[in-house]
């Protein structure tokens, strides 16, 4: 039975007696009420969170475990997973621009300059029209340069050309059109990354999802997939070398396969590597992010 909300806002003072009082350690409180300030108890809360105690029963309290839980060592998460969203939104730009010049290619050589805005270059399932509508809303929304000399100059704005308008054209919107193009489109596509189709267009609606998280800068660290990539028959993508979906290691093991094909993804993989080697020291922030202990040495990430 659901119930009103009945709890106060608090001053970052009281906000720092409170975690003192559940057993955080403090090393520096003005460092802690400046983090309180800046970035919020709120949202520092999903990284103190698995530090709290596990009651019989398996209920969550809100004291911290009795061994010792640091809020420096809650900030080194916070920060770890800032730099891992920013990682990972510069992987899904160069799959997105990749991805977008291949859609753009496919499309104007076999169907015309304008081939994207005519239904029947699409699958028949495809409900084309509010997908065109809604590129068409996304040029008429945008203030760039080239768009504006365009309307100028060309009939028919909002219609563009399809190379031009795959520039302002949303991931989501991408993922959508890949996913609505006839298979054999989509197979010529898909084939510049080694992948099925179907796995292809998968992923994009993963990497959606995903490049919206870090757009709002949510966590990924320790996250459960909302919409997770689905199933894969070649067996990296499975138990045991690869144990779970649902977490953000599968995200990079994407991201490294698309990079490889794309052949800009070395560089990235070593930045990564960098970044997750302390982390995944600790058992328990491995699993956090399902990585297994020779994640380094996985055939997909190699």
């Amino acid at each position: 039975m659901v119930k009103a909300y009945t709890k106060s806002p608090l001053t970052v003072e009281q906000q720092l007696q409170q975690l003192k009082d559940r057993g955080m350690i403090m090393e520096n409180d003005d460092f802690a009420l400046s983090q309180l300030r800046t970035i919020s108890y709120y949202r520092l809360s999903a990284y103190w969170y698995p530090f709290r105690k596990i009651e019989q029963g398996g209920a969550i309290a809100d004291d911290f475990e009795e061994e010792g839980t640091h809020f420096d060592e809650v900030m080194t998460l916070y920060e770890f997973d800032r730099r891992l969203r920013l990682l990972v939104m510069d992987a899904i730009e160069r799959v997105e621009v990749c991805v977008r010049t291949l859609f753009a290619y496919q499309i104007g050589h076999k169907y015309g300059t304008f081939g994207h805005t005519e239904a029947a270059n699409f699958h028949p399932g495809f409900d084309h029209a509010p997908w065109l509508e809604k590129l068409e809303d996304e040029t008429s929304r945008s203030k760039d340069v080239f768009i504006i000399h365009y309307k100028n100059k060309y009939a028919g704005f909002p219609t563009l050309p399809i190379w031009m308008v795959t520039e302002i054209m949303s991931l989501g919107s991408l993922s959508r059109g890949y996913w609505g193009l006839k298979h054999g489109d989509k197979k010529i596509i898909s084939n510049d990354f080694a992948l099925p189709h179907k796995c292809l267009a998968d992923w994009l609606h993963t990497l959606t999802y995903i490049r919206n998280l870090c757009s709002h800068h949510s966590r990924l660290w320790n996250r459960e997939l909302s919409i997770r990539p689905g199933t894969m028959r070649n067996r990296n993508w499975n138990p045991p070398i690869t144990p779970r979906n649902d977490r953000v290691f599968y995200v990079l093991l994407i991201l490294r396969h698309l990079l490889r094909k794309a052949d800009t993804g070395n560089d990235w993989k070593q930045k990564c590597n960098m970044l997750l080697k302390p982390v995944a020291k600790d058992s328990k922030w491995r699993r956090a992010m399902g990585l297994t202990e020779n994640w380094i040495d996985h055939p997909e990430w190699r």
